[in-house]
């Protein structure tokens, strides 16, 4: 079975797999106080240009959605964030679960609208009941969102502005950051993105570890007892140096960078597949997630030996539907595709 269904259905990437192989003998001490952490940590503060960046690796993005966003929110105060973010849509209540309303934006092709979170804001405020009212303690946005879209450094500064303006945290969900720097439409380094919000993570899990997200908070402004808050909430992995010898793996010679890089040479040699067919596109995408409508009958072919996520009906006859790349995606892979696409 061929399958562009996610960017995580294969393992890890080769180098981190030796990466865990050559230090597997090695004992280290757990909960990520090892050396393999310690180096990775460093690695990631000359990545992100922030020398006092305060780093700590966790499990898996919902963990780590539900972990920063409860430890740093007062226990009247929710996260705004788009309709469509994944801790409102797909994340099983993870945040809500912790006692922290989201707060819903509408969203455009994935992303929230700077205007629109300033009047949601302003509103708030002048609302005379808000001591009734959950609290926006937090505005959340993923790069890239949702549907593979990214915020322009414009966009990313603007609505960094308003956080500001209202002493509220601004966190990025990075799950699948490597693609979006990596993109082509990507207009802002990592250092830059870094600036713009007040915390953010580097996926792991999708853009080749086994599993791990790398969070990184750019103000000094990490909550008192972390790691307590963080196994508290069962995302402590024992074994920490699993995730600290990921980590240095791939910021090691780019490794990251690189793995973005491929999965978008081979995003784009998709777009040209399904262009070539005249199969339209649902939105236009430019990172490793592209999402075409296909008419239903020939969406149950495909399935037959193409994996592919359903991701939303279009009309009667026909489905949105997501195919994603990754580090392991290959030129037999976009092949197979290609003939299932003409039967």
């Amino acid at each position: 079975m061929i399958t562009f269904e996610s960017d995580y259905t294969t393992g890890a990437h080769p180098e981190v797999l030796q990466a865990l192989i050559k230090s597997n003998l090695a004992p280290q001490p757990g909960y990520g106080s090892d050396e393999y952490c310690e180096r990775a940590k460093e690695k990631i503060r000359r990545a992100v240009g922030i020398e006092a960046a305060q780093v700590e690796f966790l499990v898996g993005g919902t963990q780590t959605n539900a972990v920063v966003i409860s430890a740093m929110l007062a226990d009247y105060e929710g996260v705004i964030a788009a309709v469509t973010g994944h801790i409102n849509a797909h994340e099983s209540g993870a945040v809500e679960y912790t006692g922290h309303k989201v707060l819903p934006l509408p969203h455009h092709q994935g992303k929230i609208d700077a205007a629109e979170l300033r009047a949601y804001l302003i509103d708030f405020y002048k609302n005379d009941s808000r001591e009734h009212m959950v609290f926006p303690g937090m505005v959340y946005i993923s790069y890239p969102t949702e549907y593979g879209t990214l915020y322009s450094k414009k966009e990313l500064e603007a609505i960094s502005a308003i956080c500001g303006e209202y002493k509220i945290p601004l966190f990025v969900d990075g799950a699948r950051l490597g693609y979006g720097l990596m993109s082509r439409e990507c207009d802002l380094t990592l250092p830059e993105l870094a600036r713009f919000c007040d915390v953010f993570y580097i996926g792991g899990t999708k853009v080749g570890a086994l599993c791990g997200e790398a969070v990184v908070f750019t103000k000094g402004n990490r909550p008192a007892h972390f790691l307590t808050s963080v196994k508290k909430r069962g995302a402590l992995l024992a074994k920490g140096r699993l995730l600290g010898v990921q980590f240095d793996a791939l910021f090691t010679n780019d490794l990251y960078f690189r793995i973005g890089a491929y999965a978008i040479q081979m995003a784009e040699r998709l777009k040209d597949l399904f262009a070539a067919r005249a199969i339209p596109f649902f939105l236009p995408s430019p990172t490793n997630q592209q999402f075409v409508i296909l008419e239903n009958d020939r969406l149950e072919r495909i399935r037959k030996t193409i994996g592919c996520s359903i991701w939303e009906p279009y009309d009667e006859a026909h489905t949105v539907v997501r195919f994603a790349t990754s580090w392991s995606t290959t030129e037999d892979d976009l092949a197979a595709l290609a003939e299932a696409l003409e039967t």
